[in-house]
């Protein structure tokens, strides 16, 4: 009787193992598909965090580049790396046309410096908007002494005045220490920078103003051969100036340079 038993009983045993040797293949399978299904569902999030690395990288070697040739005067330079920061620029957006109009303002390209700087002051935010104004601010008082140099009394005195409006729009919070720490240049004092670049600009355009000839009602008076003579030397003068201003100090007539 108990022959028959056992023989039964180890055909049981048998198919019970074979069950559960099928069920743990059947589990692995499972297990390696899901691993093969989440690591490739995973590509996009690794490389999208790889890129953000790349580019958060690429941004601060971009900037320490942009610092370093115009610190030496290497404004080509130290505009080209800022062109780098350019190029999908999600994190600090404003910093790019900062460094591009900083580094055209040192190489006496003001207009289209003037037009970065104006850029960067729209996208700028809370105190990131100090230096922006305080270097816009210079590289317009610079424009109103380049028109100076070239005879434009009326030209440099109403430039002037859009440099001081910007320095005097300026917010308060500018003159903190938080907004300190945050200076692109922490050897110069916000604060102090605000109120020489303020008071030099309101000396400038009063003394532009003060040399306007004011003209008479009514009077229509022609200019003598000896005036258009004396207007064509001051004007020649007054190139001459500039010339030796652009190239002896790069300030210009006390004028801050740009950050």
């Amino acid at each position: 009787m108990t022959g028959p038993s056992t023989r039964d009983d180890t055909v049981a045993g048998g198919s019970s193992q074979a069950e559960r040797a099928a069920a743990l293949l059947r589990s692995n399978r499972r297990r390696r598909s899901v691993r093969r299904w989440v690591a490739i569902g995973t590509i996009p999030l690794t490389l999208a965090a790889l890129f953000f690395v790349g580019k958060l990288l690429s941004m601060y070697a971009f900037a320490h580049q942009a610092i370093t040739a115009y610190v030496v005067d290497d404004f080509a330079g130290s505009e080209a790396s800022a062109r780098g920061q350019d190029f999908l620029n999600w994190f600090e957006p404003y910093k790019a046309p900062f460094n591009i109009g900083t580094a055209l303002g040192g190489a006496e390209q003001l207009p289209d410096a003037r037009a970065q700087l104006e850029e960067a002051l729209d996208l700028a935010t809370g105190l990131e908007v100090c230096a922006v104004r305080i270097n816009l601010a210079l590289v317009v008082e610079r424009m109103g002494d380049a028109a100076r140099a070239d005879g434009d009394g009326a030209g440099a005195a109403a430039l002037y005045g859009e440099a001081l409006t910007i320095t005097v729009e300026t917010p308060e919070e500018c003159r903190s220490d938080e907004a300190q720490q945050q200076s692109p240049d922490p050897q110069r004092d916000m604060a102090d920078s605000l109120d020489g670049t303020a008071d030099r600009l309101k000396q400038k355009q009063q003394k532009e103003q003060e040399q306007q000839p004011q003209p008479q009602p009514g009077e229509k008076e022609q200019p003598s051969e000896d005036k258009l003579k004396g207007l064509q030397d001051k004007l020649e003068q007054g190139t001459q100036e500039r010339d030796q201003q652009q190239g002896d100090d790069p300030g210009g007539s006390g004028t801050e340079k740009p950050w």
